[in-house]
């Protein structure tokens, strides 16, 4: 059983530590800001979340029992790092990018970073 359990927890280790590896080198190497925002959004926090699950298996198994801690942390990761890339994004979307530069969205409206599509059962009047 301990076994099984080391070559886990190992399994979990490496492939946590080849999900930051790659977030990190995404951050470095990607061109441009947006593109640069999914690597440690995606593989980073995918990496931390193995960590993580490779604790609570090493404390359910050599350690004191299982504790929620660390899932209490994989849940705060997992809801913060996409709303804090979005918030990002959209900051970046108002502070560095010209409209003309993007692409059309196939609709009448524009993108909704810039306009506020307003309410559907009043069309033509913005939202309040």
């Amino acid at each position: 059983m301990d076994l099984i359990a080391e070559i886990t927890i190992a399994f979990c280790l490496v492939v946590s530590g080849i999900f930051g590896l790659v977030g990190s080198f995404g951050l470095i190497r990607l061109d441009q800001p947006m593109q640069r925002l999914h690597a440690p959004t995606k593989a980073t926090t995918l990496g931390v979340g193995g960590a993580l699950v490779a604790s609570m298996l090493w404390f359910a198994v050599f350690g004191e029992g299982f504790s929620f801690h660390e899932l209490l942390i994989t849940l705060f990761l997992f809801l913060t790092a996409p709303v804090t890339a979005f918030f990002i994004a959209k900051a970046h979307l108002h502070t560095s990018v010209d409209r003309a530069e993007l692409p059309p969205t196939g609709t009448a409206h524009d993108w909704s970073v810039f306009e506020d599509p307003g309410d559907p059962e009043l069309p033509g009047e913005p939202r309040r």
